[in-house]
């Protein structure tokens, strides 16, 4: 028999008005358990940040611009 847990998980507020339907839920945790019981989370992070980059520089941002923007939100989480 499959055993789920309950967690809480910090989201946005449209991803968790998404997530007030239960199979909203339940898909979202079989999405987020495949990727981090299957070994995908590296691929699936590593294209996440392939397309934010290219986004990034197709508005004309260089890659000293996302380093800058990423060492800036650090800064603040560390606050």
């Amino acid at each position: 028999m499959d055993e789920h847990v309950d967690v809480t998980i910090p989201v946005e507020p449209a991803v968790a008005r998404a997530l007030a339907s239960p199979a909203q839920r339940q898909a979202a945790g079989r999405v987020l358990s495949g990727l981090l019981t299957g070994g995908h989370l590296p691929e699936v992070l590593a294209e996440a940040i392939g397309d934010a980059k290219r986004e990034a520089r197709a508005n004309g941002l260089t890659d000293e611009d996302i380093d800058a923007e990423l060492d800036a939100w650090r800064a603040e989480r560390q606050s």
